[in-house]
């Protein structure tokens, strides 16, 4: 069934059982059933059940990895836009420099793009994120593609199966936000190849055996390159 479509849900949609299962992104549990909060597109792990949008902005979760580009420097940190409904904070502590109150713009400005974390997340909606964790830092180079955020676990795939594919047949060094923005480095033809694998799995996004033919599009693609 190569081309059987991913399961869609509809809000206030039972799910499953919140005794199995955990409650994900876009659902919530009531009566001890995980319940769908919106349209979209039913992801089932081993731990959660998430509903994934078709469409739409960014809905961060803690400890979630992004790609951000700073609107504004402040005094004591950066505004930083990283696709939410709005800017996250990035502290002048939660960076790998020693920020002095008032230096901020020595070290990141408008349009700079950074690799971050979401740190907090409050009642309001008002969001924090971190520099401070491994292989994470202001991006210089290489380019930055977008995606819709609910392709972004396709993209990375199970257990980081599909990006760990595309390393494999293409050398090129790639950072995922789940955010649905994606950078990449490496020299042009890498680039162009990684361009069109992540199209394709965008718009196969909803399938069932994507892996499988992503697979095989990079070995005739690797078979091609070194004929």
């Amino acid at each position: 069934m190569p081309n059987e479509k991913r399961k869609i849900v509809f809000p206030s949609q039972i799910l499953g059982d919140a005794k199995s299962h955990k409650a994900g992104r876009g659902t919530f549990i009531e009566e001890g059933k995980i319940i769908s909060q919106r349209l979209g597109i039913l992801n089932v792990n081993s731990d959660y059940i998430n509903v994934m949008p078709l469409k739409g902005r960014y809905d961060p979760i803690v400890g979630d990895f992004v790609i951000g580009v700073v609107e504004e420097a402040l005094s004591s940190g950066w505004l930083v836009d990283i696709n939410a409904p709005s800017p996250a904070f990035l502290h002048g502590e939660e960076v790998p420099w020693d920020v002095e109150f008032g230096d901020a713009e020595k070290y990141l400005n408008r349009g700079d793009s950074v690799m971050a974390k979401v740190l907090q997340i409050n009642e309001l909606k008002k969001m924090q994120i971190t520099m401070k964790d491994r292989n994470l830092y202001k991006i210089n180079g290489g380019h930055i593609i977008e995606v819709e955020p609910s392709r972004v676990p396709r993209i990375i795939g199970k257990k980081g199966s599909m990006i760990a594919l595309i390393k494999k047949y293409i050398r090129c060094r790639i950072f995922v936000g789940q955010n649905g923005k994606i950078w990449v480095d490496g020299d042009t033809e890498s680039i162009e190849r990684v361009l069109q694998v992540i199209h394709k799995i965008e718009s196969e996004a909803i399938t069932f055996g994507l892996t499988n033919r992503i697979e095989e599009l990079l070995k005739k693609d690797a078979r091609n390159v070194h004929l």
